[in-house]
């Protein structure tokens, strides 16, 4: 499993992309997408929701559990992807493509988000 060097990662398993005119996609790692098992319900924010870093701000259910989607950063969601929402195995199949799962207009990042190096030391415990 290789993570995107261009990506910054969350302990809680989201990566983030770089910011291109103020907004970030978000979404989850491929090692989150493997642990939870076949994806068959996401719950994201809305357009227009702020969200908190470190905050839940929705939820993905497998066949195997449900889990909370963390924030990454602060800010107000601009995109959901309603592909995903249509077929959640998107994140399981293209987690770091067509998986993504919404955009923010980052107003604060912490300052504790991953390099994909660390992500990797993170994972492999």
């Amino acid at each position: 499993m290789s993570n995107p060097q261009q990506l910054r990662y969350s302990k809680e398993h989201e990566w983030l992309s770089a910011a291109e005119d103020g907004v970030s996609t978000i979404g989850i790692t491929e090692h989150a997408a493997n642990a939870l098992g076949d994806v068959v319900f996401v719950q994201l924010p809305a357009v227009g929701d702020s969200v908190t870093a470190g905050e839940t701000c929705g939820e993905l259910e497998s066949t195997k559990s449900v889990s909370d989607l963390y924030c990454p950063v602060s800010g107000e969601v601009t995109e959901v992807n309603e592909d995903v929402v249509n077929d959640p195995s998107l994140v399981n199949s293209a987690p770091f493509e067509g998986g993504w799962l919404f955009k923010v207009r980052v107003t604060d990042e912490p300052a504790d988000l991953l390099t994909a190096a660390e992500y990797d030391a993170h994972i492999a415990g």
